[in-house]
């Protein structure tokens, strides 16, 4: 497969920001995934959160993973959900097919979009989305590799590379007396 229809995606512990997952607070990848161009992000997502060893708390992605799958992975391991409905999301018919989408769904509409990512605290996940703005700037938008299994060592070399820069460039802060 050509390395430039390949696309990666990661997943991390605490925070779970697909399609590119860190944990928090630490900014470390803690899974990846090649795959191609093509491929829906939801299904891509269930099978990073299975592949995730250890507790995830929440699971926080776009739009684009809002499916009753997702909830239900999430649920299995434990973790609470924040991905914001599509704006044509309806409660669910069917019990108990999703709960927590459905509270997530009445809660947007009862307050507001806008307010709901405020409160849910949505905006972390905009450091798994750095992480691949870290990838693209400092690694490279494409694989170089040819060859599938030489793709997925260039992604886990790449993904430990960034690992290691981030614990290196990352100042230990602490409160001093008051």
């Amino acid at each position: 497969m050509p390395a430039e229809s390949q696309r990666m995606s990661a997943i991390a512990g605490q925070l779970s920001a697909m399609p590119a997952n860190v944990t928090v607070p630490s900014g470390a990848i803690v899974a990846h995934v090649l795959t191609d161009g093509n491929v829906d992000d939801a299904p891509t997502g269930l099978a990073l959160i299975g592949t995730v060893g250890g507790d995830i708390s929440c699971v926080t992605a776009n739009g684009a993973y809002d499916t009753v799958a997702i909830y239900e992975a999430a649920a299995g391991r434990d973790a609470t959900v924040v991905v914001p409905p599509t704006k044509t999301a309806a409660v669910s018919r069917r019990r108990p097919r999703s709960s927590a989408r459905d509270h997530t769904i009445m809660r947007v509409k009862k307050i507001g979009r806008r307010q709901w990512k405020k409160e849910s605290r949505y905006h972390r996940q905009a450091r798994a989305e750095n992480a691949f703005f870290r990838y693209k700037s400092i690694i490279s938008d494409r694989l170089r590799a040819r060859h599938s299994k030489a793709q997925d060592t260039e992604a886990v070399v790449a993904c430990n590379i960034l690992n290691r820069m981030t614990e290196l460039g990352r100042p230990a802060s602490f409160a001093i007396g008051r």
